[in-house]
C-alpha cells in the first residue's frame, strides 16, 4: 500500500478520535475516491496515482468555491477552500515558478513556438508537481515575450 494512502488513513483515524467531523468526512471521501481509483487500476494506487486523486479533489473544491463566490455564498466558498488547505497538507511541495519558467524558456529555445507544442514538452516534467493552469500562464507569458 502506498505511503500517501497510509498517511491519509492515519489522519482520518486521528480526526475520528478528535471527533473532528469535517476533517473525518473530507478524508473518508478522498479515501473512497482512492478506492475507486484502485478498482479502475486493478492494483493499489502508487503515491503518484494517489497524489493525482488528491489533486483532482482539490481542483473540484476550488471550482466549487468559485461557483459559490459567483452565487454570493461566501460561507460555502470558505468551507471549500478550508478543505483545499487540509488536502494540500498531504501533497509534496509545489514546484517553484522560476523552475517552470526556466523549463518553458528551454523548450522555446529548442523550437516550441506554439502553446500546444510548448505545453506538450513542459507538462510531463512537472506532472503531479505543478498546477497546469500555472504552467499554461507562464508558457503564455514567455511566448508573448518572444514575439
Amino acid at each position: 500500500m502506498a505511503d500517501l494512502t497510509e498517511r491519509l488513513r492515519a489522519a482520518m483515524n486521528q480526526a475520528r478520535k478528535q471527533r473532528d467531523q469535517a476533517r473525518t468526512l473530507l478524508l473518508s471521501t478522498i479515501l473512497a475516491d482512492l478506492k475507486n481509483r484502485e478498482l479502475e487500476l486493478n492494483h493499489p494506487p502508487s503515491d503518484d496515482e494517489a497524489a493525482e486523486v488528491l489533486r483532482r479533489g482539490i481542483k473540484r473544491r476550488r471550482e466549487a468555491a468559485e461557483q459559490y463566490v459567483a452565487g454570493k455564498r461566501q460561507e460555502l466558498a470558505d468551507r471549500e477552500l478550508a478543505e483545499v488547505k487540509m488536502l494540500e497538507e498531504f501533497l509534496p511541495a509545489a514546484v517553484d515558478p522560476e523552475e517552470i519558467r526556466r523549463a518553458v524558456r528551454e523548450a522555446i529555445a529548442r523550437g516550441a513556438k506554439d502553446l500546444g507544442k510548448l505545453m506538450g514538452q513542459v507538462m510531463p516534467k512537472f506532472k503531479g508537481r505543478a498546477d497546469g493552469k500555472l504552467v499554461n500562464q507562464i508558457a503564455r507569458e514567455e511566448l508573448a515575450a518572444t514575439v
